[in-house]
């Protein structure tokens, strides 16, 4: 029994989020546009969160290679070193782990205030005043993540590369022409494409999980807690599964 309920309630919230998702493109093309909304979005969710997504782009790079140098030095191709790490970090590190913390950040903060907004009847009180709430709320959040995390994570690569750089000269000497020249030696316009455009998938699915997880959320402050982090939980296993799906086609087309 407990097994049906569940599934059933798998179903249930797969539905209900599909819904969700049309709803949103229904009104992602209706006028009217709330265009100063979706800016001060773009800087909340952006901006604001690029200090966070710098320090951790720079310590991924410097890390990885750190943890590399040996391997590869015990095989004696430490030369290697700055192409593997910039396939590494361009190809799927960088997009994953700058998504991942993206959605601990973006999404619980959405989930939140929008949860908090439903308990405190503010949503009702748009809806009452003639104001789109979903457009209003929903769609201006979703469009800013969709948008704002390809850029985020094209930064947090830039830094993790620079952090590398100086990873690599803590037991070496090399001039930053001469490794930048091996990473963009190295990298194709095929290992760029796809890991910029899965961060748009990406951050679709995690601002519309925090916006769906808020703007449904249940009566009382312990719903707005549920919501925040079913949000985080949900937004990060969809990322993981959008990553799982973007490999796979992508060695379908032979971009691999």
């Amino acid at each position: 029994m407990k097994l049906n309920a569940y599934v059933a309630d798998l179903f249930g919230e797969t539905g209900a989020i599909s819904r969700f998702i049309a709803r949103y493109f229904g009104e992602l093309f209706r006028p009217k546009y709330e265009v100063r909304q979706f800016i001060r979005q773009c800087y909340i969710i952006g901006v604001l969160s690029l200090p966070l997504i710098a320090v951790t782009g720079f310590i991924m790079g410097l890390v990885l290679t750190m943890q590399l140098r040996p391997s590869l030095l015990s095989y004696g191709v430490e030369a290697q070193l700055p192409v593997m790490v910039s396939l590494a970090i361009v190809r799927e590190i960088g997009p994953v782990i700058t998504a991942l913390i993206f959605a601990g950040k973006i999404s619980s903060g959405i989930g939140a205030e929008l949860g908090s907004m439903k308990v405190t009847e503010q949503i009702d009180a748009m809806e009452v005043s003639g104001t789109n709430p979903f457009k209003y709320l929903v769609v201006t959040r979703v469009l800013a993540t969709t948008m704002m995390l390809p850029i985020l994570t094209i930064l947090s690569d830039t830094i993790a590369l620079y952090g590398s750089y100086l990873g690599v000269n803590i037991k070496g000497h090399t001039s930053i022409t001469l490794y930048f020249f091996q990473v963009f030696h190295a990298l194709e316009f095929s290992d760029v494409l796809p890991a910029v455009l899965k961060t748009v998938f990406f951050g679709f699915a995690i601002g519309l999980i925090g916006c769906y997880k808020g703007y449904n959320s249940s009566k009382g402050t312990e719903g707005v807690g549920r919501s925040a982090n079913a949000a985080v939980v949900v937004s990060s296993l969809l990322v993981f599964i959008i990553d799982l799906l973007t490999v796979q086609i992508t060695d379908l087309l032979g971009l691999n």
